[in-house]
């Protein structure tokens, strides 16, 4: 269209919708709630644009009345993006769990930084279980939940690290005060700082009702500055216990700064990170020696060779560094009970193959548990190629087959037999990691 000759109305419409292309980001990224300040300025922002939109007249122009329609429609699609970001069932269940931390800090840290000798197991247990319970929020992929996943995350265990660092220097501060007078300056800042760690927690959890990030950098910062002010006298002792000191400072300087790059790096986004290429290659291999297996004329001849790699495979996820991230520690744990579980799939092929040239009189139940492992090999292999949900058809029926499997093993009578009591309490625990496996593969999750 020649621009010189278009409507100035059409042309201030799409200036908006420039205007609102350039909001977009900030919506499909939000990750906050409806009650956030962030939130509050996008909803104004995208209803300036409305306004902006409606005060467009039209001249009873069709041209411009559909303009002016595509732009309000646009604007109104992100609006109603942002208020679905901020209610989402996830994004929901994410602050319910972040809240259940929030009470614990509340009723742990503060006796703790208030002169408590140390934090109690059932704290620590308790900010474990949160952040497993976190890191197993579905987000669907959607960037918003990753964001809401990954900062909450970041910030709990960020507390666990405080917390761990802390508990390891309580016992005793490293040198006398009749050392030298600097002694007594730097203990006294070391005091400050375990108070400084206190008020970061409550920072991090969003407990700390009179205390802002800003001045407490300001006041670790100026701890540092007192540090560095004092003479050592050329104490090499003096000298290395003042830089740990400051080294603590800075580490809580640099948690501080958590916020800030949770809303400039990718941070979220695993897609791209090395350790989580590094898992998605095993699987990758693995899938292609689980299909060689399957599509193999003679399978048995490949079963030794395919161990011996899928063993191999196991170790190199054992080098995957989780990287302080519980997403990634999980997409291991999950790998390697996927590449387990197809070893444990060969053994139970071999041991049945072997099995057909026994021929020696056996026990009756010794037989009953051999002819469950023979179908509970059959249901593992369609397990291992199962990829859906737990809506589907083939879940229920495989989850169906291996319950009947479980109670044809209750019904089978050791009669005092203690190799067939083992036999079968094996044979049950098979069945049990096959179901977990398949429930494993079918829960949706993603990092």
């Amino acid at each position: 269209m020649d621009m010189g000759n278009q409507h100035p109305n059409i042309s201030r419409l799409q200036e908006i919708q420039k205007e609102v292309k350039s909001i977009e980001p900030q919506v499909v990224g939000f990750s906050g709630l409806s009650d956030d300040k962030n939130y509050k300025k996008l909803e104004r922002m995208l209803m300036r644009q409305l306004f902006e939109i409606d005060s467009v007249d039209t001249e009873g122009k069709g041209d411009i009345q559909q303009a002016r329609k595509r732009a309000a429609q646009e604007t109104e699609r992100l609006l109603k993006e942002l208020e679905q970001n901020a209610n989402h069932p996830h994004r929901l269940e994410i602050q319910t769990i972040f809240r259940e931390a929030q009470a614990l800090v509340r009723e742990q840290i503060v006796p703790f930084y208030s002169g408590g000798s140390r934090v109690g197991e059932e704290f620590e247990e308790g900010l474990q279980d949160v952040v497993l319970r976190l890191t197993h929020v579905k987000t669907g992929g959607k960037v918003s939940l990753r964001k809401a996943r990954h900062r909450t995350l970041t910030k709990i265990c960020a507390v666990q690290e405080i917390i761990e660092d802390c508990v390891k220097r309580q016992p005793s501060l490293p040198l006398s005060e009749d050392t030298h007078p600097s002694v007594a300056k730097i203990n006294c800042v070391m005091c400050e700082v375990n108070k400084a760690r206190g008020t970061l927690i409550a920072l991090l959890m969003d407990v700390a009702s009179n205390e802002t990030c800003k001045h407490l950098s300001c006041v670790l910062s100026g701890m540092i500055a007192d540090l560095d002010a004092l003479d050592v006298c050329g104490r090499t002792e003096i000298r290395n216990y003042r830089r740990e000191v400051v080294e603590d400072i800075n580490k809580l300087l640099r948690y501080l700064d958590l916020e800030e790059e949770a809303d400039s790096t990718h941070a979220f986004d695993l897609g791209q990170n090395q350790s989580i290429l590094k898992i998605e290659k095993v699987l990758k291999r693995m899938r292609e020696i689980k299909n060689e297996l399957l599509q193999a004329q003679n399978p048995p001849e490949l079963y030794l060779s395919a161990k011996t790699e899928l063993q191999a495979l196991i170790g190199q996820l054992d080098e995957v560094s989780p990287e302080k991230n519980p997403c990634i520690r999980e997409a291991r744990r999950r790998a390697v009970i996927a590449v387990q579980t197809l070893i444990t799939h060969i053994d139970l092929k071999e041991a049945l193959e072997k099995r057909k040239s026994f021929v020696c009189e056996e026990h009756p139940s010794h037989k009953a548990i051999w002819a469950v492992l023979g179908h509970l090999s059959e249901i593992l292999g369609e397990v291992l190629l199962f990829d859906g949900n737990r809506t589907d058809k083939n879940y229920i029926r495989l989850e169906e087959l291996l319950t009947k499997q479980l109670l044809a093993l209750d019904a089978v009578d050791p009669q005092g037999e203690e190799q067939c009591k083992a036999a079968r309490k094996q044979a049950v625990k098979l069945a049990q990691n096959i179901l977990s496996f398949l429930d494993l593969k079918s829960d949706e999750w993603e990092y």
